[in-house]
């Protein structure tokens, strides 16, 4: 029977002393290095990540406020009016009970959506920058504002 041993030969406990210093781990030393490390990268990427994310809502709003438009459109095309102020962006998904839009009224949403801060589309009918107005008050959710703050509507 033969048996292989437990080092190579020629270099007896080469092994041994490989596998302590990879057992060994990490200094305290080396863990705060990586860690200091770490933080500045997080310090220098957030902010940037940050302002992106609110660069992408903007876009979000002003794309909803394109796509309410052409439903908006569509709508008067079929009906020879927009809807009320009193009927609002609703009469865009619900089919009005009276009136001469309920003949000729066709889904023009799937729902309605909600701006990218959670607060509905304002439609103003008639509007103050044009014919009629949808817009976004943006992050504030209150008229006015400047940056992520700013309105976003049909105007822009």
């Amino acid at each position: 029977m033969l048996t292989t041993p437990l080092h190579p030969p020629g270099r007896p406990g080469a092994r041994c002393l490989a596998r302590q210093r990879l057992q060994r781990g990490f200094t305290l030393i080396e863990l705060m290095v990586v860690l200091v490390i770490i933080g500045v990268l997080a310090a220098l990427i957030v902010p940037n990540v940050m302002e992106r994310a609110d660069d992408a809502r903007i876009t979000a709003a002003r794309t909803d406020v394109n796509n309410l438009m052409q439903a908006l459109k569509l709508y008067r095309l079929d009906n020879q009016r927009y809807p009320t102020a009193e009927q609002g962006l609703q009469a865009l998904v619900v089919r009005p009970t009276s009136g001469p839009e309920a003949n000729n009224w066709k889904p023009y949403l799937d729902k309605l959506p909600n701006d990218p801060w959670g607060h509905p589309y304002v439609y103003l009918n008639p509007g103050i920058k044009g014919e009629i107005d949808v817009m976004s008050y943006g992050a504030d959710g209150q008229s006015g504002g400047q940056g992520k703050d700013a309105d976003i509507g049909s105007w822009q």
